[in-house]
């Protein structure tokens, strides 16, 4: 069969996301310090944006004549909500503005949020937040100080290179010496001998069990004990056969105890106190307010400035050249539809709130254990939305309660049926098998089928593997792993 090239015509529906559109999705999935980000790089980067007085928007001269554009003399599409699948028309393969931009140029501002709203005054000086030394730069603050020789200077610098954020070494001394030019018996030596005697105690290690044993033998007077267990029981140490080290060592378990204390009251991160630079701040995204017998929702708008066209540039419609005025179209569309966008965002964020605080009203009033199964559909039926809107409206963002600070995704979770027919939140079954480990018996603790015999008691049926599963989420050792030896009298 011969091969030929030909044309042929076929018509087909797709969707397609404008870059517009793609912009206004983006936005759902912004935090509030991430939107701060974006609308400052748009008024630096959009001459026909700037930031509305937080008095109000001045208003146009009354004589003054609206700018004349082809989008403005088209009439406005109605704008709908984002949502993951919107439906194929021709209008979405457009840049067309979808709202009529005298309106958004000229409306009366929105009252702000009561935190928007809030009269900040200016921090005491005491009060700024001082910069916290890293653990690379404490310890090389303190090689300075220890040697004169360049050389030791030199591998001090790359081992301290090489330590992780707990203050462990995890490159290989040889790895090391290749890069200083020197011997592995000489970076052994640097290591040893400075890097090991520096503050924190246990900072250079290479296992946990040599960081231990650095802080035993750094705390004078030495017990023989401890860094025997340590260097030779380790692994009896971590799964708690403190019955078999007595044995071993021929002492009681009395003894092995005191040790096991002691050892238990160390520091297995010693660079943790040092990880103040990588510490993650929260701003919540929204508030939530009982006044009342009701609660009030607000949306956290510091620092978002409100956005309006500038009217140097309006007047450029009408007396530019066809060049500039494209120019000054094309902006003054992006600035428009950024307005839009991120009052579209806050709108949702907000109706999203108020489904949550509707259907986990009883979490609010009285705490975890009332938190309520919910699904991101469950939302989305409520207020009229795609559940993909609802997946992208909630992430990153928190929210501030009565009951503290959560994550909005922190109140969808699957459920579990109770005997009365009702469905009990994971979350609060968690919280439940937590209360019960935490309250056993130290020298009897349960079993994860006994767990779940407990909880069946209460109503709930669950298996002894879920109750396995969740205690593992909850970083909770087995059974055999938590039994203490009773002490001899």
């Amino acid at each position: 069969m011969a091969m030929e090239a030909r044309l042929s015509l076929r018509q087909s529906q797709r969707v397609v996301m404008t870059p517009l559109l793609q912009q206004a999705i983006q936005l759902l999935q912004l935090s509030t310090l991430e939107l701060q980000e974006v609308v400052q790089k748009e008024l630096l980067e959009n001459p026909l944006l700037e930031e509305m007085p937080v008095d109000g928007a001045e208003t146009p001269e009354a004589g003054e004549a609206a700018p004349s554009t082809e989008a403005e003399a088209a009439p406005a599409p109605t704008v709908e909500p984002i949502t993951a699948d919107p439906p194929p028309t021709a209008e979405r393969q457009t840049d067309d503005l979808p709202f009529d931009p005298i309106a958004v140029m000229f409306d009366e501002p929105e009252e702000r949020s009561l935190v928007a709203q809030e009269e900040r005054e200016d921090l005491p000086f005491e009060n700024m937040v001082r910069s916290v030394s890293s653990l690379a730069d404490h310890l090389e603050e303190q090689l300075r100080f220890a040697t004169e020789d360049a050389a030791a200077r030199r591998i001090g610098a790359e081992i301290i290179g090489n330590l992780d954020e707990d203050g462990y070494l995890r490159a290989e001394l040889g790895e090391v010496a290749q890069r200083c030019a020197a011997t592995p018996e000489d970076v052994e030596r640097v290591l040893t001998e400075v890097i090991q005697k520096f503050d924190p105690i246990g900072v250079g290690a290479r296992t946990i069990a040599e960081c231990l044993l650095l802080q035993l033998r750094s705390n004078a007077p030495v017990d023989p004990v401890s860094v025997e267990i340590v260097e030779h029981y380790f692994e009896d140490l971590s799964r708690r056969r403190y019955a078999d080290i007595a044995r071993a060592l021929k002492l009681s378990v009395d003894r092995i105890m005191e040790s096991v204390e002691e050892i238990m009251a160390l520091e297995p991160k010693p660079g943790r106190r040092f990880g103040g630079n990588d510490s993650r701040y929260i701003v919540p995204d929204v508030f939530v307010y009982k006044l009342g017998n009701d609660y009030t929702v607000v949306l956290n708008e510091e620092g978002i400035p409100r956005l309006r066209v500038n009217s140097l540039y309006r007047s450029l419609l009408r007396s530019s050249g066809d060049e500039a005025r494209q120019y000054v179209e094309q902006k003054l569309r992006s600035a428009l539809w950024l307005i839009k966008s991120v009052d579209q965002r806050q709108r949702t964020l907000r109706k999203v709130t108020q489904s949550i605080v509707k259907f986990q009203r009883e979490f609010l009033d009285k705490g975890l254990p009332y938190l309520r199964p919910l699904s991101l559909r469950d939302v989305g039926e409520d207020i009229s939305m795609h559940e993909s809107t609802i997946s992208r409206v909630t992430t990153n963002k928190y929210v501030e309660t009565p009951q503290g600070l959560f994550e909005l995704k922190f109140f969808f979770h699957s459920g579990i049926a109770s005997g009365d027919g009702e469905m009990v939140s994971s979350v609060s079954v968690k919280k439940m098998i937590q209360d019960l480990l935490a309250n056993e018996d130290a020298t009897k603790p349960l079993s994860d089928q006994e767990v779940a015999g407990i909880l069946k008691g209460r109503g709930l049926t669950i298996a002894r593997r879920t109750v396995a599963k969740y205690r593992e989420e909850l970083g909770i050792l087995p059974s055999h792993q938590r039994r203490l030896q009773p002490r001899k009298r």
